[in-house]
């Protein structure tokens, strides 16, 4: 019997805890030990429990991105790559694949990841979606036009929540409203195209392309700037709806009124 397989086991539980980057994940000490001579196969099944970083309470800590860890893990599992539609950190993954030594799932990231705007061959035979938009890339010679563009049709329904004070002198100025946030609601895939990396995918990040999401919000806080997007792309809008509440400051009905309302618009590129 090898080493790994007489030692490993007293030296480590069945059940392993890991601290990636502040996110916790739990797997087996087996699935650890699956891709022989990677990172992970060297702490777990050549070194002493003792001799690896622990947190405060008492999990197997990396310095490592604990998103994308989600995806290593599931490589190790089964040694396949399954990543989402429109997934945008593979340039990432591909750090953290050669990072923890799996040398196949870099390989397999490897042709995906465009270099200095160029992109392989590979890439527009493996994946048609990437390739209808990468390989396009290569041959302009300047911006696309957006009506060569394939565009989808569907809705966007953008949300807008604000609040302003008003005086108890009707005269006086309404201190203007502040916006939390523009809330994105449709289908994931028309979200992603229309708005990229302004939209925060970080409630909803696995959202199938075909599914709809009411979750995303934008990075910034200008409705016009959403407008002008939509506007570009051929959306118009058909409709419009808006609700307020009003309260006091506090249950002193002399003091200010806090108004809070909150509208919908709907786009539509038909």
């Amino acid at each position: 019997m090898d080493k790994i397989g007489a030692d490993a086991p007293q030296r480590f539980p069945e059940i392993i805890e890991l601290n990636v980057g502040g996110q916790v994940y739990v797997t087996r000490h087996s699935t650890l030990l699956s891709v022989p001579n990677s990172l992970l196969w060297t702490m777990f099944g050549q070194k002493k429990a003792t001799e690896l970083t622990t947190d405060s309470k008492g999990r197997y800590f990396l310095d490592r991105d604990g998103f994308l860890f989600r995806y290593i893990l599931d490589y190790l599992r089964d040694q396949t790559l399954v990543l989402p539609d429109y997934f945008k950190e593979k340039a990432s993954l591909l750090k953290e694949a050669e990072y923890f030594q799996l040398q196949d799932l870099a390989k397999r990231l490897r042709p995906a990841v465009s270099k200095e705007n160029s992109i392989s061959e590979e890439v527009c035979q493996s994946d048609p979606e990437e390739a209808a938009l990468a390989c396009t890339s290569i041959t302009s010679t300047g911006p696309r036009s957006p009506s060569l563009d394939v565009r989808k049709t569907g809705y966007i329904t953008i949300g807008y929540r604000g609040s302003y004070t008003i005086g108890r002198d009707i005269q006086q100025d309404a201190k203007f409203r502040r916006v939390a946030r523009i809330t994105v609601c449709g289908k994931t895939s028309l979200a992603k195209e229309v708005f990229g990396d302004t939209l925060n995918e970080s409630r909803d990040p696995d959202r199938p392309p075909e599914r709809y999401t009411s979750r995303y919000y934008l990075k910034y806080n200008f409705l016009e700037q959403a407008f002008d997007r939509l506007a570009e792309v051929g959306f118009h809008m058909v409709a419009c709806s808006s609700t307020g509440t009003c309260a006091y400051a506090s249950n002193d009905p002399n003091e200010d009124k806090i108004w809070t309302s909150y509208t919908e618009y709907v786009f539509c590129r038909e």
